[in-house]
C-alpha cells in the first residue's frame, strides 16, 4: 500500500471516529448529560468522552464499525486497563478525587450511525 493511500485510509478512519464520537455526544446531551471533556488525554491514555450526570462522572469509550457486534469486539483488555487508569487520573483532579461517583460506558456505533449504549460496561 502506498504512503498516500495509507494516509487517506488513516484520515478516513480518524474522521469516522470523530463522527461517531459526535453522534454519541449528541445522544448523551439529549439525555441531559453535560460534556466535561472530549478526547481527554492524560499520562495513562485517552478517554473519548467524559460527561457529567449531576455529581457523577461518566467515562465513555466509543467504538464504531459496520455492526454493533464488530464494534464491541474492538474493545480489548489492554485498552480497558488504559481507560481505567486514565479515568482515575482525571477523577484525581476532581474536588472529591477518587471518591467521585463514576461509571464507565461503552458506546457502540454501527455503519448506519445508530448508537447503542452499554452502561456500566466496565468495572
Amino acid at each position: 500500500m502506498s504512503d498516500t493511500r495509507r494516509e487517506d485510509t488513516g484520515r478516513r478512519s480518524f474522521l469516522a471516529g470523530q463522527a461517531a464520537e459526535d453522534v454519541v455526544l449528541r445522544h448523551y446531551e439529549a439525555l441531559g448529560l453535560v460534556l466535561a471533556k472530549a478526547r481527554w488525554r492524560g499520562k495513562s491514555g485517552e478517554v473519548d468522552l467524559i460527561l457529567r450526570d449531576g455529581d457523577e462522572l461518566v467515562f465513555v469509550e466509543v467504538k464504531h464499525s459496520r455492526s454493533f457486534d464488530s464494534a464491541a469486539a474492538r474493545l480489548l483488555p489492554p485498552q480497558v486497563k488504559r481507560l481505567m487508569r486514565a479515568a482515575e487520573e482525571f477523577a484525581g483532579g476532581e474536588p472529591k478525587g477518587l471518591l467521585t461517583e463514576m461509571r464507565f460506558d461503552v458506546a457502540l456505533v454501527n455503519g448506519q450511525g445508530e448508537v447503542h449504549i452499554l452502561e456500566n460496561a466496565l468495572w
